[in-house]
């Protein structure tokens, strides 16, 4: 019996992760989909369109409206879900893609301040909704999850297809507000509910990224990578009981009142800042070799949430660098 070839619809392919995502799962064998609101293939920061760009199926459709691309799903083997804003009605994205950095401090500032939100109570709640962590980060996803689950595959596999859902470290708060933590818990747990009820044909797996980075298309991120990195190393080597700063955090965080959401926030601001100190920034290439190891049909066994750390462990990060330099920080080893 031939193996099947594998292949996987990405949804935001032509996004920062998307694209690497694409392009990995390429290099491992797949066949590769992708959906987005415009549809047009990926191309450089400087305009350029590598070669397997052209491997790619190019999509438009609307991930909240499954009639747009409902066609795909009964011929791929996993869908990865890459949509998201870490700020609500806001230009950041755009800014941190053009290397602007009083634009990108600008929105950010706007957004963690709540200046982002509209206080018009004569506002549509259809309008209010648009570019909102609960419609972007948590039911785009559920409704490409549902119509994935809805969609009969064409070919028969040997394990359960996987949905794979691009969720996050809880170590952005409080620059980033609690409702972008929230809103992707929330997605999980209606996924990991989805995906339990259909029988074992299917799994969800939700990959939590920290800070993620690349050097030459995110370059306005790299020397924030690379602190949080030497941050992240430091404190992995400072002896045990010595007051380090996320040690502090910590302490200071256990005074505040429990949040507002324990269920989906469970500790304080402070201890979400004390873990950005700790964990090191990943870069996209890792992110998207997670993705891909998670997407194949023969690994069943991948499942439920990944942390940095996990990640790491799937791809084989810790074999991977023991050939760095010493003293080289993992930002440094991509620079």
């Amino acid at each position: 019996m031939e193996p099947i070839i594998q292949k996987i619809l990405v949804v935001g392919g032509n996004g920062f992760v998307g694209s690497a995502v694409c392009r990995t799962a390429l290099a491992r064998g797949m066949q590769v989909a992708s959906i987005s609101s415009s549809g047009k293939p990926w191309q450089t920061p400087k305009g350029h369109t590598p070669g397997w760009v052209h491997k790619v199926e190019w999509h438009k459709g609307d991930a909240l409206k499954p009639e747009t691309y409902a066609h795909l799903l009964p011929s791929v083997t996993a869908v990865v879900h890459t949509v998201g804003t870490l700020f609500e009605k806001s230009g950041y994205k755009s800014a941190v893609k053009d290397g602007s950095v009083p634009r990108l401090v600008s929105d950010v500032a706007a957004s963690a301040t709540g200046g982002g939100r509209s206080a018009n109570p004569l506002e549509s709640e259809e309008k209010r909704r648009e570019g909102s962590y609960a419609l972007i980060n948590r039911d785009t996803a559920l409704t490409v999850c549902e119509a994935f689950i809805n969609s009969k595959p064409e070919m028969k596999l040997a394990g359960p297809r996987a949905f794979i859902y691009l969720s996050a470290e809880d170590c952005g708060r409080p620059v980033i507000p609690a409702g972008y933590i929230e809103s992707k818990r929330e997605a999980e747990a209606a996924i990991e509910r989805m995906t339990n009820d259909s029988n074992s044909n299917y799994r969800g797996v939700y990959i939590r990224p920290s800070l993620i980075y690349h050097p030459h298309f995110r370059p306005i991120i790299s020397p924030v990578a690379a602190l949080l990195d030497l941050s992240a190393t430091i404190h992995a080597k400072a002896p045990a009981g010595l007051p380090t700063p996320a040690a502090v955090l910590r302490t200071l965080g256990g005074l505040l009142p429990r949040p507002a959401r324990p269920d989906l926030t469970p500790d304080s601001p402070l201890h979400a800042l004390a873990r950005s100190l700790t964990i090191p920034p990943i870069h996209v290439d890792h992110v998207a070799e997670a993705i891909c190891i998670a997407a194949d049909n023969a690994r069943a066994d991948v499942r439920g949430p990944y942390g940095v750390e996990q990640m790491r462990e799937l791809i084989g990060w810790h074999q991977k660098g023991k050939g760095l330099g010493r003293g080289e920080t993992q930002a440094e080893a991509h620079a």
